[in-house]
């Protein structure tokens, strides 16, 4: 295996933890996958959100779990991009929560040797 297809490995393994968190709810999860200071902006339903992840954790905390509930949530992701020590992502979600699809592009860094999130933008469909 290459450098770089170590990388985007890392990346997508960064991204199946989003994944597997948002899908079992595991707000912990989520957080440690985060940065510190990422950002999360978007529209639900047609509401422009901008700010920090809080929001989205609060949310998925306060609701049980897709696993809990047997959800059909699908996630895919249709492209991973490396440079260096910066990543893009993109995801497609559907059936988030049951009802919700999601367009979902993530920038990632890599720091102290680990990936992490640092701004997520998406859009319900």
């Amino acid at each position: 295996m290459t450098k770089k297809d170590s990388e985007i490995e890392g990346v997508r393994q960064a991204i199946q933890r989003y994944i597997d968190g948002s899908y079992s709810a595991n707000v912990e999860m989520l957080r440690k996958i985060f940065h510190p200071k990422a950002l999360m902006s978007g529209f639900l339903q047609g509401k422009l959100l901008i700010g920090s992840p809080e929001p989205f954790f609060d949310d998925i905390g306060k609701h049980p779990s897709m696993a809990e509930t047997g959800v059909p949530y699908q996630a895919e992701m249709i492209s991973i991009d490396v440079v260096g020590q910066i990543a893009s992502v993109t995801l497609l979600e559907r059936g988030f929560s049951g009802a919700l699809n999601f367009t979902n592009y993530f920038h990632l860094l890599k720091e102290n040797d680990e990936w992490k999130i640092i701004s997520k933008t998406f859009t319900s469909e």
